[in-house]
């Protein structure tokens, strides 16, 4: 990861390269204004002052040369720089026409890769001055976390299981003074029965295990965060086809929202009592596998019918969800790729989201709003409660026929938060499937900087 800390920095009258940034509906009266070679230049790199094209601009020294980025109204958005950063030589650089606003995390994430796995080419930093130094320290932290998202999701899990998942939460911790608590052998067997039973058929290397992080004020709100840490998914006895198996690396894509939003909370100081689980296991295919038809104990009392291992992602979240709540924290946040059927309704760019308070669920989406974030709210449909019911236990896991998935596998999750307690669920698919400019395509944080949001405008001291 870069040191992001060094790529923008305050603007103290340093020596820089210009950045213009002209409206679509101004680039013809600033062509006009061009000397003869400038407007060459932008001639033979075919500029028609559309919408992110840029060009590199020369100048009497060719030490002084600029650059130019067409934009649509003048406003910057979170990812207006991004496609640029690939084409500028290392440098120090200033802003023309329009202040660096949010414009700074594209700035940042455009010059991240991941590159665990092979030799970084060589490239000198391009570093942005901002001439709004009290932004900085905030955009670092927001692109440090979605780095922090896309290194872990990006990991093999060969590299990255339970073991690791606890050593990264556990570093967290001690980062920032925080309590950590690992629960697992007998103590996860007797406590949280469906953490155990989804991830007891992996070795004992890879054994399940429920990682938990607590900070801040015990006087403060508590708030409670929650991540679903499936580090491999091969579905159990329901096990996926080899095409359903491949990007099943990303199944912990939940935990690494949480993960890294409880860091943004505690670098943020914010006025919470803050409470992070981590359920982490690996569901795998052994002769102690959990097997369709079992009937599950779980930490609330319920009992669940399994009519699908590879639905374990949300039996998990249920222990999960009833350690939270019995912390009695006044908001429960809760990140997991849960479902398909999520993907399907609303594509991988929008997170599924889902809420039982209607005052959490305007703040969310006013916040992803304003932050460039989507969301996309689904009902819990109360009247597809039925479909949980089971002819032996309390309720299924997983529905037969398939409608309404990610739906159902919300409303199986209500049934482990208290009537009462504020929660919002997201079906987040913590990858992205082909590049955009600062966003490469694998790993990525889908909802965490809306979520953030919301929580820096509730309880920022």
């Amino acid at each position: 990861m870069p040191n992001f800390a060094q790529l923008l920095v305050a603007d103290r009258g340093q020596s820089a390269h210009p950045v213009e940034i002209v409206p679509v509906a101004g680039f013809a009266d600033w062509l006009n204004r061009q000397p003869p070679r400038v407007r060459a230049a932008i001639a033979q790199q075919q500029l028609r002052g559309k919408e992110g094209e840029s060009a590199v601009l020369p100048a009497e020294d060719s030490e002084d040369w600029s650059a130019v980025l067409v934009v649509k109204d003048g406003t910057l958005t979170a990812w207006t720089l991004a496609g640029l950063v690939p084409k500028l030589l290392g440098g120090n650089y200033r802003l023309v026409g329009a202040d660096t606003g949010a414009a700074g995390l594209g700035w940042l994430l455009a010059q991240h890769a991941f590159t665990r796995y092979r030799k970084p080419e060589p490239a000198e930093p391009c570093v942005l001055l901002s001439a709004d130094p009290a932004r900085i320290d905030e955009t670092v932290r927001l692109a440090q976390a979605t780095a922090t998202v896309r290194d872990l999701v990006n990991t093999p899990a060969g590299d990255l299981g339970p073991a690791e998942l606890e050593a990264t939460v556990e570093a967290l911790a001690a980062a920032h003074g925080a309590t950590f608590t690992l629960t697992k052998g007998k103590a996860l067997a007797d406590g949280y029965p469906m953490i155990h039973a989804v991830g007891r058929a992996a070795t004992a290397e890879r054994s399940p295990r429920l990682l938990e992080l607590e900070w801040g004020n015990p006087a403060d709100p508590r708030v409670a965060i929650v991540g679903k840490g499936v580090c491999f998914d091969t579905g159990g006895l329901d096990i996926k086809p080899s095409s359903g198996m491949r990007l099943m690396k990303k199944d912990m894509g939940g935990a690494a929202h949480a993960i890294a939003l409880a860091g943004l909370v505690m670098a943020g100081r914010l006025r919470v009592r803050l409470h992070l689980l981590v359920p982490a296991v690996e569901n795998s295919v052994s002769a102690d596998a959990f097997r369709p038809g079992d009937v599950l104990k779980t930490r609330q009392g319920l009992t669940v019918e399994n009519t699908n291992t590879d639905a374990e992602g949300r039996l998990i979240l249920g222990d999960a969800l009833t350690k939270a709540a019995e912390g009695e924290p006044l908001l429960i946040l809760d990140f997991a790729t849960l479902t398909g059927a999520a993907r399907v309704a609303v594509g991988p760019d929008l997170p599924a989201t889902f809420a039982n308070d209607e005052p959490l669920a305007a703040e969310l989406l006013a916040a992803a709003a304003a932050v460039d974030d989507p969301l996309c709210r689904l009902p819990l449909w109360d009247g597809y409660d039925d479909m949980l019911k089971s002819d032996i236990a309390d309720l299924v896991n997983a529905p037969d026929g398939g409608f309404a998935g990610a739906i159902t596998a919300a409303l199986f999750l209500r049934r482990f938060v208290p009537a009462g307690t504020p929660w919002a669920h997201f079906d987040t698919f913590a990858w992205r499937p082909a590049a955009k400019p600062g966003r490469p395509k694998g790993g990525d944080a889908l909802g965490l900087r809306a979520s953030w949001e919301m929580l820096k405008r509730r309880y920022s001291a």
